[in-house]
C-alpha cells in the first residue's frame, strides 16, 4: 500500500474524529474531503464505516464506567433501566426514518453542494437557538424521561440530511427542549453509540463484498486516527461548553459552506462529483 493512500487514511480519520461529536457534521466533512481526495468511491464508503467505528469506540472508552454501570444495573436498578430505555427510544426515529427514506436521501443529497447549503442552514438554526431564552428544566441525563428521549430522537433524525450534523441536531434540539448544555451534549454522545454502531453494522453487511485484506493497513491508520482525535475532541468539548455556547460552531459552518459554494461558483473546485 502506497504512502499517499495511508496519508489520505490518516487525514480522513482525523476529520472523522474531530467532527463526529461537534455540531459541524462529520458526514458533510467526509463527503467534501473525500471529493477533494478522490476517495468517494465504494472503497471509500467502506473506509468511512471503519473510521466511524473508531470514533464510536472513543466515546465507549471515555464513558466506559457509565456504560458498565448501566449494563450491570439492568437487572435491578431503576436508573440504569431508564438510561437504556431512553437510548432505545431516542434511537428509533432515525432508524425508522432512515430505513424509509435513506436511499432517496443518498441519491439526491449526498453531494458537496447540498451539503454546503445544509451547513449554512444549520448554522442559522444554531444562532437562532442560542439567541432564545434558555430555560433549563433537565440538568442531567439521569433526569430525562421517555418523552424527552423521544423528542431528542426526532431531533437527531434531522441528521439524515447530510451536512446537518447528528450531534448538532441532538444538542440544539436538547437546548430547545429545556436540557442543560451539558445534558444535551452528553446525551448526544451516549445516543451516538447505538445509532452509529447500528448504522455501521448495517452498512458493513451491505458492503461486505468489498472487504479486502489488502486494505488492512489503511483501515488501521484511519481507525487509530479517528479514535485518538475523537477521544480528545469529546474531552475538549465538555470543557468548552462549561464556559461557552455553540455560536462559534455556527460561524464556522457559515464560513465553511460559503467557501464550498464560492469555489464552486468561481470554478476553482469541481464539486460536481457525487
Amino acid at each position: 500500500m502506497d504512502g499517499t493512500t495511508l496519508l489520505h487514511a490518516l487525514l480522513l480519520g482525523i476529520v472523522e474524529g474531530l467532527t463526529e461529536f461537534l455540531p459541524i457534521s462529520s458526514t458533510g466533512h467526509l463527503i467534501l474531503a473525500g471529493d477533494l481526495l478522490g476517495f468517494n468511491d465504494e472503497r471509500g464508503k467502506l473506509f468511512e464505516i471503519v473510521i466511524q467505528t473508531g470514533a464510536i469506540l472513543a466515546v465507549c472508552w471515555e464513558y466506559r464506567a457509565r456504560f458498565a454501570a448501566a449494563a450491570a444495573g439492568l437487572g435491578g436498578e431503576r436508573a440504569a433501566r431508564r438510561f437504556v430505555a431512553n437510548l432505545a427510544i431516542a434511537f428509533l426515529p432515525l432508524a425508522l426514518l432512515g430505513l424509509a427514506f435513506g436511499k432517496a436521501i443518498k441519491a439526491h443529497l449526498f453531494q458537496p453542494l447540498p451539503v454546503a447549503l445544509a451547513f449554512i442552514v444549520g448554522a442559522f438554526v444554531i444562532l437562532w437557538a442560542e439567541r432564545r431564552e434558555h430555560v433549563v428544566r433537565v440538568e442531567s441525563v439521569d433526569d430525562l424521561d421517555w418523552r424527552d428521549a423521544l423528542k431528542l430522537g426526532f431531533a437527531q433524525a434531522f441528521a439524515l440530511i447530510p451536512g446537518t450534523s447528528r450531534s448538532g441536531a441532538t444538542i440544539i434540539g436538547g437546548l430547545l427542549f429545556g436540557l442543560s448544555r451539558k445534558a444535551a451534549t452528553e446525551f448526544s454522545f451516549f445516543l451516538a453509540v447505538p445509532t452509529l454502531f447500528a448504522a455501521s453494522a448495517y452498512q458493513l453487511w451491505k458492503e461486505r463484498h468489498l472487504l479486502d485484506a489488502g486494505d488492512l493497513g489503511m483501515w488501521a491508520v484511519g481507525f487509530a486516527a479517528a479514535f485518538a482525535s475523537a477521544f480528545l475532541c469529546v474531552r475538549w468539548l465538555l470543557r468548552y461548553i462549561s464556559t461557552h455556547d455553540f455560536t462559534l460552531f455556527a460561524w464556522y459552518r457559515i464560513a465553511f459552506g460559503a467557501i464550498v459554494l464560492g469555489t464552486a461558483w468561481a470554478g476553482l473546485v469541481d464539486w460536481s462529483r457525487p
